[in-house]
């Protein structure tokens, strides 16, 4: 499996110093948070994506995905959702990212099925840009659709191979799902696999790859032994939590702490 980071650790840092890091810490590849607040998003023109596209290339470290916001099953109309899962998808392919996350995002206060219309409506729209473009679009376990069981009511009727699934190891631990049954839904779907670590379910503050308890051993277990070969991204969140050590200094250990299971599991 390949390892990468998502710049949620590094809020605002500038591409070249997160290349640099990526590098010095023996990272595969990086998950670019794509927002307005960070230099990464799809506000930048040809000259600057192609720039990005350049210092990523020239390091050897891969773009692994852009992490959007676009709310799939949430309620309002479809334009400005896909709109923004489009603009998404085309600044992905200018840098040559092959994924894209979208979030669920439904109400909780509509009706589930509702909700899983509505998101599989839009994905499958998506689905045809995003086969244009090159691109593959991600449902990530999390907030409406917390568990495997949830986003496969979404990705089943979906159905293209251009719409699939980013699983949040946290989000399925939140919703009570064992990594064996998240893997059997998931895996017809899966984009790649998000892992962090936590206190508790009430304290959600990022710690160090495996000073908390989310079942990182057992998710990377299950995959190994089905012989899934993807990316784990590690998702510090880093930027809603100030008190958090900063990321940098963690990186190797837990590059390391990632490799030892990887080995344990082979």
């Amino acid at each position: 499996m390949k390892l990468a980071f998502s710049t949620l650790g590094v809020p605002a840092m500038a591409v070249p110093d997160v290349v640099r890091l990526a590098v010095a810490h023996g990272y595969h590849g990086v998950e670019l948070r794509a927002h307005h607040e960070e230099p990464v998003h799809p506000g930048l023109g040809p000259g600057q994506r192609a720039a990005v596209a350049g210092a990523f290339e020239e390091s050897g470290v891969e773009i692994l995905g852009l992490a959007g916001y676009a709310r799939v099953a949430a309620p309002g109309d479809d334009a400005p959702v896909l709109a923004e899962i489009r603009a998404l998808l085309e600044l992905a392919r200018d840098l040559g990212a092959p994924f894209v996350r979208v979030f669920p995002g439904g109400d909780p206060d509509r009706a589930q099925e509702e909700g899983d219309a509505v998101a599989a409506r839009r994905l499958a729209t998506a689905a045809e840009y995003a086969a244009d473009l090159g691109v593959r679009v991600l449902l990530e376990t999390h907030d409406s659709h917390r568990t495997g069981a949830d986003a496969i009511r979404v990705l089943g009727p979906v159905g293209h191979g251009r719409v699939g699934a980013l699983w949040d190891v946290m989000h399925t631990w939140l919703g009570g799902e064992q990594p064996s049954d998240t893997y059997a839904a998931l895996s017809p779907h899966l984009g790649y696999v998000q892992v962090k670590d936590i206190a508790s379910a009430d304290d959600r503050t990022p710690l160090p790859l495996g000073a908390g308890t989310l079942p990182l051993a057992e998710c990377v277990e299950v995959l190994s032994r089905h012989g899934w070969d993807g990316w784990l991204c590690w998702e510090y969140e880093k930027r809603w939590y100030e008190a958090a050590a900063p990321l940098p200094d963690l990186l190797t250990p837990g590059r390391e702490h990632l490799a030892r299971l990887l080995n344990e599991a082979a």
